[in-house]
């Protein structure tokens, strides 16, 4: 077990597994078993012994299912087993049920309506009957680009994609298949965010925003104001206000908000 430098347990000692980090300024890999010189001068590939799938010949995992090539094992999954005596697959009792649709609260985010649905892209994981109550945009922000410094080129900052919020605890980072990381809000897109960036959650009426010892950070700021200079701290919760913007990465901006009502109807 290791200690990555923002004070996180590890199992992994190239990157965090909370925060993804780098854990130590690890020396080049070495080659997986059977794998020689000439094939590593010859850029070459090796195939995956448990799925066949092409493979840097360098390479520690495969991407697709997360096979380890120097001890020749798979992944240890992440998720804790079902209780004795419970289905897989059945939800837990202390799994809160989302607000009912005669109780919808009162939106976060701005009072001007919401891009139509037919013009922004939806993903993310299929909502429950009925549709989601809540929404998060994910934007891409040239200004907060722009104060990040990154060396990555911005992508095309047009409209967001609208990402149904089931439940009342949601990850947001960027998925890790040899990890097993698979975040709510998958913001793969932008690499200055962390697998495990930050956490959602909600009471059914307010949304709170715990950072996880991101890399980068987690900054929270007032749409009609300068961006935000201070991260949230780690572990602590911030209360999100109608007109709060959460901020990530190199690019990203997180708005949530309640869903409209052709929203909740083309999500279900």
């Amino acid at each position: 077990m290791a200690t990555c430098p923002a004070g996180h347990p590890t199992t992994a000692t190239d990157y965090c597994d909370v925060c993804g980090i780098p854990v130590t300024a690890a020396p080049s890999p070495s080659p997986a078993p059977g794998v020689t010189a000439a094939d590593l001068a010859a850029g070459g590939q090796q195939a995956c012994p448990s799925c066949d799938t092409p493979n840097a010949v360098d390479a520690l995992f495969c991407e697709a299912c997360g096979y380890d090539f120097t001890t020749g094992s798979m992944p240890r999954p992440l998720t804790p087993p079902d209780p004795p005596g419970t289905a897989p697959g059945t939800p837990s009792a202390l799994t809160p049920a989302p607000p009912p649709e005669s109780a919808l609260p009162s939106p976060v985010g701005p009072a001007a309506p919401a891009t139509p649905l037919a013009q922004t892209e939806v993903r993310g994981t299929a909502p429950s009957p009925g549709g989601s109550a809540w929404v998060a945009e994910v934007w891409v922000d040239p200004a907060w680009y722009a104060e990040q410094e990154s060396p990555d080129p911005l992508p095309s900052a047009g409209l967001p994609s609208v990402v149904p919020l089931v439940g009342r605890s949601l990850l947001v980072g960027r998925t890790s298949r040899s990890r097993d990381i698979h975040p709510d809000l998958d913001c793969g897109s932008d690499s200055g965010v962390s697998r495990r960036q930050c956490q959602l959650t909600s009471d059914g009426t307010r949304w709170w925003v715990e950072d996880l010892g991101s890399a980068n950070g987690t900054f929270v700021g007032r749409a009609s104001g300068p961006l935000p200079e201070d991260p949230v701290p780690p572990g602590q919760k911030r209360e999100l206000d109608a007109d709060d913007r959460v901020y990530v990465g190199a690019w990203t901006r997180l708005v949530v908000r309640a869903a409209t009502e052709d929203e909740r109807a083309a999500l279900g």
